[in-house]
């Protein structure tokens, strides 16, 4: 795949903190899975072809969730932690109800620490969310939580559940709030639950509300509602976006944007992250793994 294909692009304007974590993006590696072969460009997205992104953007940590393409085929998020090396490298995997004890056990301790529910596209969904009861007090055994990718109208609609699931939750893409019109009855359930203190909102996929104030005004209330339970990831490579995604440098300068403030910045790129996760503290006075 040519650089221009990833469109790295542009350039973050503020040094990275050490530590600095992209806590959401998806691989998909055909030496691994043959089928289903995910479209071009993206099955060029292999972790070698990342790290030299996270490399130049000055990343030093991921979290890679299993893409929908993929369904319950874990491999290539296993093997992409030990390429960018497990000390720094997190996983959300997919899983089903039948999944084993024994193979949760080997996700865990191939570096696994949650699973994701994506139902925002109906037509690439391979989950549901009636599947979440059975799943999450297995995974919430493990210390995982469980991530969720839904509109809107489907926090809603799924309220019952969420409000009942014993483990952490962390809602993908800031729960899509910047979609459309601004949905007061899904943002009191997110903020009841931010407030009862174990979810979390990942700051990612911007590009996806419907203009850039959309997103930076819905950044920054969340933000300002739990700041120690926001996270950032990058979406790379980012796939709801092909032919033509946007430059990867740019949803960090958006990060930039929505939270004006380093400090702050730092909390979410580096020592929520480390919480969330269990990475080793980038701090020089002591360690924050879990």
């Amino acid at each position: 795949m040519e650089e221009t294909t990833l469109n790295t692009g542009a350039r973050v304007r503020d040094a990275l903190p050490p530590g600095a974590c992209d806590s959401h993006l998806h691989l998909y590696d055909t030496a691994i899975i043959d089928a289903p072969a995910p479209p071009n460009p993206l099955a060029g997205c292999t972790a070698n072809r990342y790290r030299a992104l996270r490399d130049g953007l000055g990343l030093q940590r991921a979290v890679i969730v299993t893409p929908a393409p993929h369904v319950v085929d874990n491999r290539v998020t296993l093997a992409a932690i030990q390429t960018l090396g497990p000390a720094d490298t997190r996983g959300v995997a997919v899983v089903f109800p039948d999944v084993t004890d024994a193979e949760l056990r080997h996700l865990h301790d191939g570096g696994i620490r949650g699973i994701r529910f994506t139902v925002a596209i109906p037509r690439t969904a391979v989950t549901r969310i009636d599947m979440l009861p059975a799943l999450a007090p297995r995974v919430h055994e493990l210390g995982w939580h469980v991530q969720l990718h839904m509109t809107p109208a489907q926090i809603v609609e799924s309220q019952s559940i969420i409000e009942e699931l014993p483990c952490r939750i962390v809602f993908d893409h800031m729960a899509r709030l910047a979609d459309g019109p601004f949905d007061e009855r899904a943002w009191a359930i997110v903020q009841d639950r931010l407030q009862a203190g174990k979810t979390w909102v990942k700051l990612s996929g911007g590009y996806l509300a419907a203009d850039p104030a959309s997103a930076r005004a819905v950044a920054r209330k969340l933000a300002a509602a739990a700041p120690e339970r926001m996270v950032w990831g990058s979406d790379w490579p980012h796939p709801t976006e092909m032919p033509t995604p946007p430059a990867t440098a740019s949803t960090l300068d958006a990060l930039e944007d929505w939270i004006p403030d380093a400090a702050q910045r730092k909390r979410i790129l580096v020592d929520n992250a480390e919480q969330l996760y269990g990475f080793e503290s980038a701090s020089p006075r002591g360690k924050n793994a879990q």
